[in-house]
């Protein structure tokens, strides 16, 4: 017993020399923006790891938008929400959709369009940009959220299919056939026995589908270009434009910006790699 206990406080000592290093590696962006966004224009470039005077007048000036770069400010806070919730929705709808008929149904041909569309992510989404433009282009989508809803759910679908789909094998046959057996519809086995055991995977999925399209900077240069239309990581783009970029509003609009992603992953924590992971590994 001795020995043993003795590698296991080896064991979590080294884990705590590779994991400090590591975790102090990725707070310090964060450390730099929180520092910017609390310090006054003259003091965000002195070099010190805490202001003489922290403020919180970036905060004031962002929200009542009182700068060029962010006259439209909630407009294109607005945009950003509704397009990752939309694109959320319909990811969900259509994988929850696809992998119940592939994997439930046993619709002929399914595993065949789910590996066909997994495929797809051997090509990067950045050669994928500008067909995607010309086609938007082609039906009038253009400058429309739209374009860019319909686009991400394309990009996020594949990979929300195959998650749910393998989640969805490792759910116990004897339940599809008893509810069969007493009468129910493929639709009521639909609602009211695959969903509620999928509830863990569509949290998960949900959840990568809008922190996929919050973050998007690339599809949504492309596709949106008015001030009003565009979401906040164009415009969070545009503050580099100036020569003389106000970094300390930049890394205030930035800290708001990633304030609601992170609050959603912390809501959903327990649901994420328990989700994401879920058929991983067959019994």
């Amino acid at each position: 017993m001795k020995s043993l206990s003795l590698r296991d406080v080896g064991t979590e000592a080294k884990l705590l020399l590779i994991g400090l290093p590591v975790l102090i590696w990725t707070m310090l962006p964060i450390y730099h923006l929180v520092l910017f966004a609390i310090s006054p224009k003259e003091d965000a470039f002195a070099g010190k790891l805490w202001p003489d005077h922290p403020t919180l007048h970036n905060f004031g000036i962002v929200f009542r938008q009182q700068h060029y770069f962010l006259r439209d400010f909630w407009a294109q806070f607005w945009n950003s929400t509704v397009i990752a919730l939309a694109v959320g929705a319909l990811t969900l709808f259509v994988a929850t959709c696809a992998a119940f008929a592939i994997s439930r149904l046993r619709v002929p041909g399914g595993r065949t369009v789910m590996n066909l569309a997994l495929f797809t992510y051997f090509i990067p989404a950045a050669f994928l940009a500008v067909p995607m433009y010309r086609t938007m282009g082609t039906y009038g989508l253009l400058n429309n959220h739209w374009s860019l809803i319909l686009a991400m759910v394309t990009i996020a679908s594949p990979y929300a299919i195959w998650v749910l789909k393998q989640a969805s094998d490792k759910l116990p046959v004897e339940l599809d056939e008893a509810a069969i057996m007493d009468g129910a519809t493929p639709m009521q086995l639909f609602r009211l026995v695959y969903l509620p055991l999928m509830l863990p995977s569509l949290v998960a999925i949900g959840t990568y589908a809008v922190l996929l399209a919050w973050n998007e900077y690339l599809y949504a240069f492309l596709l949106l270009s008015k001030d009003t239309e565009i979401t906040l990581p164009v415009a969070l783009g545009n503050f580099l434009a100036a020569d003389d970029s106000p970094w300390e509003l930049l890394m205030t609009t930035g800290l708001i910006y990633a304030l609601p992603p992170a609050a959603m992953y912390y809501a959903f924590r327990r649901y994420m790699v328990g989700g994401l992971t879920a058929g991983a590994v067959k019994s």
